[in-house]
């Protein structure tokens, strides 16, 4: 992939983050979900790929645009797949919450794990944590060794987990460890990546979250050369589903625990993310007389060039905002 498409993806995540910030708070998730989908595939046509979707908005019969499977991009070299969440966090933008993001990640065709929207087990560090820490050790194994690789006190070590009553058991052990905890609503990619920042206040990712989450997380944190693990987590009435669907996208054991490079087979990894409100890795969407301010890091793994990209956005001039598809709150 040439890195002139790191700045076309930019221009796609900006998009999502664009027409999802004009919900914020106005607790429509669903209209802000919509909104963000719509944006991202409008934006998607103008992207000089061949690309397919293999972690997205669901099954072609769930979803109207962005499903599993279907074609983005104006259809020329090179063939990529491309794994989205135009909106990681729908409840928290309802709410005016922060840590939503729009989000994606691409790399060659065949290098991105077809993951089934599910339940996954991670665990993600950052560079200096690399290879010490695994998700079949116990939860202080795993936190010594990242107090061991960072040079902290055990209660200097800040783990995030998703506040979910599944949870527990691990927030348990993390405080009879003696390390932080952050707790989060929703969105675990923002944070999981922000483990590989210095300074941002995160350590360690560890819980159950979403799998196509996981594996966009395995992509932004291979452009950062930190570490993910994950296993995925079939659950209750829908667990023999959710089996099946494994089986048909090519995981034959539910029970593998996968690395980072299974989960992104390929060194030429693109993430590209865009702040709708303030998370751990980016500030939200703001605004100012008619226009609006975003931020969005771009990362790229063959390089290992990370940047930040603040641009402002004149709306009386932006043909998005013209679009009668995606619906604006912003009249």
């Amino acid at each position: 992939m040439e890195r002139e498409l790191a700045l076309e993806f930019a221009r796609v995540t900006e998009a999502a983050a664009l027409a999802a910030a004009s919900w914020v708070g106005r607790g429509d998730k669903i209209a802000a979900d919509d909104a963000a989908v719509t944006a991202m595939r409008v934006m998607f046509d103008t992207v000089s790929v061949d690309g397919v979707v293999v972690i997205g908005e669901g099954e072609m019969d769930e979803a109207p645009m962005l499903y599993i499977g279907e074609k983005v991009g104006i259809g020329v070299p090179p063939e990529v797949d491309i794994a989205v969440d135009p909106l990681e966090g729908t409840n928290i933008v309802a709410k005016g919450l922060t840590g939503a993001i729009a989000v994606l990640a691409a790399a060659p065709r065949g290098s991105l794990l077809h993951a089934p929207d599910m339940y996954m087990e991670k665990i993600a560090v950052g560079p200096e944590c690399k290879g010490r820490v695994y998700l079949e050790a116990s939860v202080k194994e795993n936190l010594r060794e990242v107090a061991r690789a960072l040079n902290k006190l055990m209660s200097e070590v800040t783990v995030v987990i998703l506040d979910r009553p599944r949870h527990q058991e691990i927030i348990g052990q993390v405080r009879s460890a003696g390390a932080r905890i952050k707790l989060i609503t929703d969105g675990d990619v923002s944070p999981a990546v922000a483990a590989a920042y210095d300074n941002s206040g995160v350590d360690i990712l560890m819980g159950i979250g979403g799998a196509p989450e996981g594996v966009i997380t395995a992509a932004a944190l291979k452009c950062l050369g930190g570490d993910f693990q994950a296993r995925l987590y079939p659950e209750g009435k829908e667990a023999p589903d959710e089996i099946r669907r494994c089986h048909q996208m090519g995981i034959s054991d539910v029970n593998k625990i996968f690395t980072i490079d299974e989960l992104a087979r390929s060194d030429d990894v693109i993430f590209a993310a865009t702040g709708i409100t303030d998370s751990f890795l980016l500030r939200g969407v703001r605004y100012h007389k008619r226009r609006a301010i975003t931020q969005t890091l771009i990362m790229r793994s063959k390089s290992g060039t990370v940047r930040h990209i603040e641009a402002t956005h004149n709306l009386d001039k932006k043909p998005l905002f013209k679009d009668e598809r995606i619906k604006f709150t912003l009249d």
